[in-house]
């Protein structure tokens, strides 16, 4: 990603955390949401079918709280729809990790993985990839972890 990317989907209202799996249950509830609202189809000038879940606003690290958001990159300028919001990821450094298998588990996997792992992490804005013919029983999901 060479310039920022502009996203219109779905925040969750509040912060969330990896204690006790509550971020399981929030950021599952919002993709509910999202995809039973049909989410995707409201969202005017998209830029491809991808979906990306977009991790920012940490208080500190893994261990603290987060801001979540579920959307789809759109042109730049692209109005906000009523009901919906709007995020930006800025130009940052990356190293990408790649969670393949079933879905969502493989995900869940992967970050287990990357909490483990000695990775500089910045805690900017952390997302991950939903390309739009991904088999669920066969996915390959794109993590893309903020470091310095």
């Amino acid at each position: 990603m060479n310039t920022p990317l502009t996203l219109i989907g779905l925040k969750l209202g509040y912060k969330t955390t990896n204690k006790n799996e509550k971020a399981m249950e929030d950021c599952g509830a919002l993709w509910q949401e999202y995809m039973g609202g049909f989410v995707p189809n409201k969202i005017p000038n998209k830029l491809n079918g991808d979906t990306y879940a977009v991790y920012f606003d940490y208080d500190g690290d893994h261990t603290d709280p987060y801001s979540y958001f579920i959307g789809c990159p759109v042109e730049d300028g692209t109005e906000v729809p009523t009901g919906l919001d709007s995020i930006i990821i800025p130009l940052q450094k990356y190293e990408m990790v790649t969670a393949k298998g079933k879905m969502p588990d493989c995900v869940a996997e992967a970050w287990c993985d990357i909490w483990q792992r000695d990775i500089d992490r910045a805690y900017g804005y952390d997302f991950e990839i939903y390309r739009g013919n991904m088999d669920w029983n066969n996915a390959e999901v794109e993590i893309y972890l903020s470091v310095k």
